[in-house]
């Protein structure tokens, strides 16, 4: 979706003036939240991606929480007011 914005110089118009009525045209066109919004665009992961990420959170945690309690790892103190 290209929304260009483009200006002819008039008859004794400054090339300042000129620029001025581009900066609010562009504006007006709405093209610079557009490019701000895309900036730092990041796909949405797909299911398969999202559900293999979980399974290993799980998978992590349960292997920890053996080690743990065959003592060979510490136990981390909760941080924050929340806990669970």
């Amino acid at each position: 979706m290209a929304a260009n914005a483009e200006v002819t110089k008039n008859e004794g118009e400054s090339a300042i003036n000129l620029i001025r009525r581009f900066s609010k045209r562009v504006q007006g066109a709405g093209v610079i939240p557009r490019v701000r919004s895309n900036r730092y665009y990041t796909r949405a992961k797909s299911k398969a991606v999202s559900r293999k990420g979980a399974l290993k959170r799980i998978t992590r945690r349960d292997e920890i929480a053996e080690l743990i309690k065959l003592g060979k790892m510490l136990e981390k103190p909760v941080r924050g007011k929340f806990r669970r």
